[in-house]
This record gives structure tokens, sequence and C-alpha cells, in this order.
């Protein structure tokens, strides 16, 4: 597993889903949101990056996601029916700058080309893996 140069500067771990991550960020405050298993901070935030040839599987998450690209090339974000592919959202310099995944929607994410990309993911209410399901292959 090779560790692409921005997720090594970042200090982030292998995700789940694929690609690499690191909690920047949680609310202090804190809720139950009717049919979660528990309390949730109100939001939390990650950098995520995918470098070249590197894609995150389907997911989804229970709560609604914020993509917001920070750097590197671009990334196209499907949000929709897996696997047949949903609709694409290309985040980058000359496209869009950041993608809403309403919660409990499939997505899946990749690199469009050969340079790694950084994105700040903000879910609210927060994220827990309780709340987190990937599709069976």
């Amino acid at each position: 597993m090779t560790v692409p140069p921005l997720a090594r500067r970042l200090g982030l771990e292998p995700h789940p889903e694929g690609g690499w991550f690191r909690r920047i960020w949680a609310a202090p405050a804190t809720v139950h949101p009717p049919g979660y298993p528990g309390e949730r901070p109100t939001a939390t935030a990650i950098h995520y990056v995918l470098g070249p040839g590197e894609r995150s599987v389907w997911h989804r998450v229970r709560s609604d996601e914020l993509w917001l690209w920070q750097g590197g090339g671009v990334l196209s974000l499907w949000i929709g029916d897996a696997p047949e592919g949903g609709d694409e959202h290309r985040l980058g310099p000359d496209d869009e700058l950041s993608a809403l995944v309403p919660g409990g929607s499939w997505q899946r994410a990749e690199p469009a080309g050969d340079h790694e990309v950084l994105v700040t993911c903000v879910v609210s209410p927060g994220f827990d893996f309780a709340d987190f399901e990937v599709e069976a292959p």
C-alpha cells in the first residue's frame, strides 16, 4: 500500500471505504437525533485524500455530508444508485468547489486524473462508524 505524499504529510490513516483520512474537528455540542442509535456531535470534519488510481467503494452515511475541494487534481464524486453510477459531480479548481451528499445516499469518489486530491468532508449530525454502510461486493 503506497501512501500518497499529501496523506503522509497530513498524517492520514487508511479509511475503510478506501483513501486516507483524519478527523480534524468534532463540534463540542452533542445531540441524539431521532433514528440514530446514540448521541452524535452536531457536526464533524475530516481531511480525506485519494491518490491516483485509488477510489472509495460505494458507501452511505446516515447524515448529510458536505464535500469541500481543497487542492490537488479534480475529484469525481458519484451520488445515487450503486453500483449503476448515479450522478457525477466534479470537484476542482475549474469545477464545483463543493457537493452535498444527502444522508442515506449512496456515494463513491475517485480522482478524475492522475493527481492526488484533498477534500474536507463535513458531516451533520456528526459521523460515527455505526452510521456507515459499505455496499457488499
